[in-house]
């Protein structure tokens, strides 16, 4: 398999909440080992993307393909093994605030393998260890800053070693550095892991930094308006609002 087949094809979806459409006529393709980027302004349904995208919403029409396999036309049982190869980091992390860290990572493990308590607690050290949160089991989330409840959160995201990643704006409330430390991770876990990652986000600097591939959103129209490598969007598209939303503090073109 080459680094551009399609692992997700998203292909006509209509996006609605009963009459209110949220976007209609998405079409576009997650390649293998992108960083696949959701953008848009407030209000354009991104989230609600993601969410059609990971089985929580289903669309009004068109379809959600992993490889030749329709997510909305497939039975319940084959929609969970589908969405067995994913990962989901929820906007606010969503971790259980009265489970200890090494609790939150395990439970993924404990519900959906057969695996004994040793080996789970060797995958949870060793995924805890693989965002920088090595000694850290036994603390609770409260315990700990807000960036280190989204790295435990993504080492339970990626306790499964998914095949795809699926982030819901992971750096909301945190700090340009921590956000940065953040990037520098996602990068990581991409080319560690082999993993496909799919990010809703607004932040610009995060967007230049890891994305190579996207989709643009348009509340107004309601429907995509522009997609490609953020960079090459920067310098080639002509779409006024792509480019507004661009250059909020965006760096400059990166070179050919």
């Amino acid at each position: 398999m080459n680094q551009q087949e399609a692992v997700i094809r998203v292909d006509g979806l209509t996006m609605a909440y009963g009459k209110y459409v949220v976007q209609r006529d998405l079409t576009f393709a997650v390649n293998r080992r992108d960083i696949f980027i959701i953008m848009g302004g407030s209000g354009c349904g991104k989230s609600t993307l993601l969410r059609h995208m990971i089985g929580f919403n289903a669309p009004a029409a068109g379809t959600v393909r992993y490889g030749e396999e329709s997510l909305w036309e497939a039975s319940a049982a084959d929609q969970q093994r589908i969405l067995a190869r994913t990962g989901v980091l929820f906007q606010k992390g969503a971790l259980w605030s009265s489970m200890t860290l090494a609790e939150n990572v395990a439970f993924p493990l404990q519900e959906r393998t057969t695996l004994p308590p040793k080996e789970i607690a060797r995958i949870t050290s060793l995924k805890l260890a693989l965002v920088g949160l090595a000694g850290f089991e036994a603390y609770y989330p409260a315990e700990i800053s807000g960036g280190m409840q989204k790295r435990a959160a993504l080492a339970r995201a990626i306790a499964l070693d998914p095949e795809i990643l699926f982030f819901d704006e992971p750096s909301a409330g945190l700090d340009p550095i921590t956000s940065r430390l953040l990037d520098d991770l996602i990068l990581e876990l991409r080319d560690s892991l082999g993993a496909t990652i799919v990010i809703v986000t607004h932040e610009i600097a995060s967007i230049f930094a890891i994305g190579n591939n996207s989709v643009f959103l348009d509340a107004e129209s309601k429907t995509m308006i522009a997609g490609g490598d953020p960079n090459h969007l920067l310098k080639e598209c002509a779409d006024p609002k792509v480019q507004n939303f661009l250059r909020r503090q965006a760096p400059a073109p990166h070179p050919s």
